[in-house]
């Protein structure tokens, strides 16, 4: 759904992964759904929110959310969105960016992604600061906690910004499974950019837009890696 550029070379993750190839990235600085989705916009000037979008080259190309951390300084995307330059601005609407612009020093990616773009581990965390700003992003957006082996089956919300807009796409869906490490649900109105989008339910974020078909082959239908006992480790490695 996202179109990111392997960090440190010139070929797309999409490129990648369609060739069979594995897509290094290096860490700089270090079935049916049950019920009908519904679907609305984000409201036009929205509370401080944790989710947000990135942007690389003076324009947004993916969608990324605030996880909670001891530093408050984490954000979770899919790991096919990372590329150098990236910056993250959360609360994105209306092409406003009411908290201004939020520099990503740092992304960290599960190897068997670096080695070889497993759509099932497609996610990845990024540490983001701001010059000047003694405050932490958490302190001023809040956080999603990180929601790790909760099965395949829930209620979510689903956040997106698509490229050609400018503000946020949200839809309540239910999520089902797909194939052994993959979670499922129809939204319609989620086409490239929205990859990275959080899958919240209970303040949990339980999926990014990302995994098969890193994202999905129609902006109707859209997927997510399982966050599973990878995702916990890969957490545990960047909060310690």
């Amino acid at each position: 759904m996202g179109t990111g550029l392997v960090l440190g070379t010139g070929t797309t993750a999409d490129d990648a992964y369609a060739a069979g190839a594995p897509a290094p990235v290096t860490t700089p600085v270090t079935t049916p759904v049950a019920a009908a989705p519904v679907v609305s916009p984000a409201p036009a000037k929205p509370a401080a929110s944790p989710v947000g979008a990135l942007f690389a080259g003076g324009r947004h190309f993916c969608t990324a959310s605030v996880v909670h951390s001891t530093a408050g300084d984490l954000v979770l995307t899919a790991a096919h969105c990372v590329r150098d330059g990236m910056t993250f601005a959360p609360g994105y609407h209306d092409g406003v960016a009411p908290l201004g612009m939020w520099t990503v020093t740092s992304a960290t990616v599960a190897g068997g992604w670096t080695s070889s773009a497993d759509p099932d581990l497609d996610f990845a965390f990024l540490t983001v600061r701001q010059s000047g700003n003694p405050a932490s992003l958490e302190s001023l957006t809040g956080a999603n906690v990180l929601g790790t082996n909760r099965g395949f089956e829930h209620r979510i919300t689903l956040t997106g910004y698509p490229d050609t807009t400018d503000s946020p796409v949200v839809c309540d869906g239910d999520t089902t499974r797909s194939g052994s490490y993959q979670l499922r649900v129809a939204c319609p109105g989620f086409p490239d950019g929205t990859s990275g989008g959080p899958w919240v339910t209970g303040g949990a974020v339980i999926g990014v837009i990302g995994g098969y078909q890193l994202g999905g082959d129609t902006p109707d239908v859209s997927y997510s890696a399982c966050f599973d006992d990878d995702i916990a480790k890969l957490y545990a490695s960047v909060t310690g």
